[in-house]
């Protein structure tokens, strides 16, 4: 009897699209299952370097929460490419300015490195109210844990 490891394939990968309420949910937390979600290790034909994930969207993302005293100590760094051009903003700054990005940014990181991550990562759809404009995919409501 031959025995082997069963691959998946782009053809045999059926999408469905999640929503998920980050109002009161804790950033690394919610991060971290919908890391998992977008890269598909819920899926019986889970294969690593094949797109198996679902599309994510993530609204109230203006209402998660930090644990301790990371809204002040917690800083995001970016580099403008010149010479002493390094930025750094705190958690709670980009909570006014751009709080999609706190939930961007912590799934990014849990995502690979290379060509698929970057493909994983553009199917997260983040919004800081309440409204999203994916009525259209129908949606289904994701609880977690």
């Amino acid at each position: 009897m031959k025995k082997y490891t069963y691959s998946a394939k782009n053809a045999d990968i059926d999408e469905k699209w999640w929503l998920v309420d980050a109002e009161g949910a804790v950033l690394g937390r919610l991060a971290t299952q919908i890391a998992a979600r977008l890269r598909g290790k819920h899926n019986p034909m889970f294969t690593p370097h094949v797109d198996s994930g679902d599309a994510v969207i993530v609204v109230n993302a203006e209402k998660i929460v930090l644990t301790g005293k990371k809204w002040a100590q917690k800083k995001y760094y970016h580099h403008s490419g010149y010479i002493g051009g390094l930025k750094e903003i705190t958690a709670r700054k980009l909570l006014e300015k751009r709080p999609e990005d706190l939930i961007r940014y912590a799934v990014k990181g849990m995502l690979p490195k290379n060509r698929l991550g970057r493909t994983l990562i553009k199917k997260l759809k983040v919004y800081a109210g309440g409204d999203h404009p994916h009525e259209a995919q129908k949606p289904e409501a994701l609880i977690l844990n």
